[in-house]
């Protein structure tokens, strides 16, 4: 199953750098993380670029839309078969994909 991890990014540089690194080591080659910004002016972007991870996907918006709208963009963006929500601030556990998919199964 593939897994798509959305997430809803608004000036989130504090922890972003730290949350990839949480959460790309659980995922495979073609699993996926969304990235719906809602017109940050940090340095978020640059961040999540700076990876060079081809499993990251950035949506940049033009423009603040709030977290509602902006979590939907993300989701709209998905094609995974599994999707995880995540805000810009969680940090995930070592093994919260395994744990996930063995209470699905």
């Amino acid at each position: 199953m593939r897994i798509s991890v959305c997430i809803a990014t608004f000036n989130g540089e504090k922890f972003i750098r730290e949350q990839m690194v949480s959460i790309l080591p659980q995922l495979g080659d073609a699993d996926e993380i969304v990235v719906s910004d809602d017109g940050s002016s940090d340095d978020t972007i640059s961040i999540l670029k700076s990876f060079h991870d081809s499993r990251i996907f950035i949506c940049q918006n033009d423009g603040r839309h709030g977290f509602i709208w902006n979590f939907e963009h993300a989701l709209t963006k998905a094609t995974g078969d599994v999707i995880f929500l995540c805000d810009q601030d969680d940090i995930w556990k070592p093994n919260k994909v395994e744990a996930v998919m063995a209470a699905l199964q």
